[in-house]
Order: structure tokens, then sequence, then C-alpha cells
């Protein structure tokens, strides 16, 4: 189903998530884990802290979205001296489709492109962590956008952490 949605609605459409409002998405959320009120949604991952990033760096590149950076904040961390535990940070998204958002509230580039954390918890579990995207939507005040689409396209983050949830 999601591969004919790849096809249907360009991917990329993942940001278009910041433009609807919020329903549906409590139900979707129920799905993976709560949100919280901050607008973090958290996934346990099945696998280890490196398979984990490799199985979600594949499966954003299998949906044709585009990747923009990994940044490995436990060894940015190291070489300041410092240490944390294990945390990378994938940024990836659709310019065509994200520059919009940022077009109808230039706010919109704090959370644009989408950001999805893989960290290490102090008992080792692997978690991916992302904003809400109706939490997004309201934060930045954008309203309008086609409801049906907005939740197609949040579908694809929910793909992207299924890849790695513990069930």
């Amino acid at each position: 189903m999601i591969n004919r949605l790849v096809k249907a609605v360009p991917i990329a459409c993942l940001a278009v998530v910041v433009c609807a409002p919020a329903t549906g998405f409590a139900q979707m959320n129920a799905m993976l884990s709560s949100v919280s009120d901050d607008g973090i949604v958290k996934v346990k991952s099945a696998y280890p802290m490196s398979e984990t990033i490799t199985r979600l760096k594949k499966d954003v590149a299998d949906k044709g979205i585009k990747s923009f950076i990994e940044i490995d904040q436990s060894r940015l961390a190291a070489d300041a001296g410092i240490t944390i535990a294990p945390s990378t940070l994938l940024v990836f998204g659709n310019p065509p489709l994200g520059t919009l958002f940022i077009k109808a509230n230039p706010l919109a580039g704090l959370d644009w492109p989408v950001r999805l954390l893989v960290f290490q918890d102090e008992k080792g579990d692997v978690w991916t962590a992302y904003t809400d995207f109706g939490y997004i939507a309201r934060r930045h005040q954008i309203k309008g956008a086609d409801n049906e689409a907005f939740q197609k396209a949040s579908g694809v983050i929910a793909s992207i952490t299924s890849s790695v949830k513990a069930q």
C-alpha cells in the first residue's frame, strides 16, 4: 500500500504534514507511541543503534525522500571532551514541498526539513523520536492544506519509524 502511495503522492509530501490540522493524528500516533505534551513522538527500536540508523536511512531512500544530513551528536560531544549516550540526528525531506510551509510562515523553517532523532537511553534501549506533525502545524499556525494528503504523507513518517519498531 505504501509503495502505491509513493507512486501516487510524492513521498516528498512528507513535509505536507506541517500544513494540515491534527485531525486523525491521535489514532496514528497511538499506533506508534504516545505523543507527549511537547509534541514529541517516541518509537522504541528493535535493533541496535547502528542497525536502526542503517534501516531508517534505507527506508527513507527507498521512498524517494531526499536525505540531507546525518549528524552523530555523540561524536560531536566526544570531540568537545563531553561524553553522552549514542545520539544521531537524521534530516530529510523534499525542498519543493517544505519550502511551501516556509512560504506560509517563515518560522516553519525551524521545523523543516524533517528531523528524526535516534538515541540510546540509560538502559541501552534504542529509540527514534520526531516532532508530531499536528503539533508543528499548530505551532506555526499553518492551515488549509488538503487533510487527506496530509494524513497520507504523515503515514510516511509512521512507516519509516515502523521499519525499526520493537513489537
